[in-house]
């Protein structure tokens, strides 16, 4: 692979970023001032094997670590539709305190602190959820199909078998 420039690496980057060439272009080469001049270079230099090799190596580099496939997509929609998936909710518990305090006339009197702190537990997915992700499943393996039989009849025509193919 031939090496790239320092300004073609950063205009594929640019170009990765935004997917528009031409912007990409002038924002890298800041000398070009119309965009149909930016157009025809930027078309040039996508068109070049060694930047083309480039950006598909970068463009396949992201897919294949960010982008879901269709496996783990699959397997996921499983898991909430068997409601393994767990989230997160916050709930208020209440811890109550209890202490004797002197009241001074020689009584002690009970007194109980209530405090309310948030704590955080793992639930399972909802049914809503578990319903959602049971459905799309559904879908993609076509489960929700109606099956209709038809009886087609085609009509003949007076005539028709004297006429010329």
């Amino acid at each position: 692979m031939a090496k790239l420039t320092e300004k073609q690496k950063l205009f594929c980057e640019k170009y990765l970023i935004t997917m528009n060439a031409v912007d990409a272009y002038l924002e890298v080469y800041k000398n070009c001032k119309s965009r149909d001049n930016a157009s025809k270079h930027a078309s040039r230099l996508l068109a070049l094997p060694h930047i083309r090799e480039y950006v598909d190596e970068c463009l396949e580099k992201a897919h294949s670590n960010n982008v879901a496939d269709v496996q783990e997509v699959m397997e996921y929609l499983t898991k909430v539709m068997r409601r393994e998936m767990k989230e997160s909710v916050v709930v208020t518990v209440t811890k109550e305190h209890s202490e004797y305090v002197d009241t001074g006339d020689g009584k002690p009197r009970k007194k109980t602190v209530k405090e309310e702190v948030p704590q955080i537990i793992e639930i399972p997915a909802k049914l809503s959820d578990a319903n959602k992700a049971a459905e799309l499943l559904g879908k993609r393996y076509a489960l929700f199909t109606d099956k209709v039989q038809a009886e087609i009849v085609v009509p003949k025509f007076e005539g028709e078998d004297e006429l010329e193919d």
